[in-house]
């Protein structure tokens, strides 16, 4: 009678491998994972501010925190007090319009003061001297 080679053995899986690959996994997607809800800036599209009514209201916004109120320049704690008067109600539309090197942080910084102060009917241009 001829011998027949014993049947090998099952290797059994090891769980403290698959254990360590799971939390890795679970380590990556915590990491990558947004939570809490995002901050926006609510912005009117440029014809969705209706029909115009008052004066003008153009902040143009520089690199720095620089701001111009309709061409003038105006310091940005004196900007609401500078809007007051330009306006009838907090819902009037301000147009934002940004100039040559502003930052996105600079129209987010201006947005935060703007909306401390009550205003948030906005409306964004493209920046200054840009093709349309």
């Amino acid at each position: 009678m001829i011998a027949l080679p014993a049947a090998p053995r099952r290797r059994r899986l090891g769980l403290a491998p698959m254990i360590d690959v799971v939390f890795l996994l679970l380590i990556f997607f915590m990491l990558v994972a947004r939570f809490g809800a995002e901050a926006t800036l609510p912005l009117a599209a440029p014809g969705g501010a209706g029909d115009w009514t008052g004066p003008p209201r153009l902040v143009g916004f520089a690199p720095g925190g620089a701001l111009r109120l309709n061409g003038g320049a105006v310091a940005p704690e004196a900007l609401a007090d500078a809007l007051a008067p330009l306006m009838d109600a907090p819902d009037d539309p301000v147009i934002l319009r940004p100039e040559s090197g502003a930052s996105l942080q600079d129209m987010a910084d201006l947005t935060d003061r703007l909306a401390g102060a009550g205003i948030t009917n906005l409306i964004l241009l493209p920046e200054a001297g840009a093709a349309p």
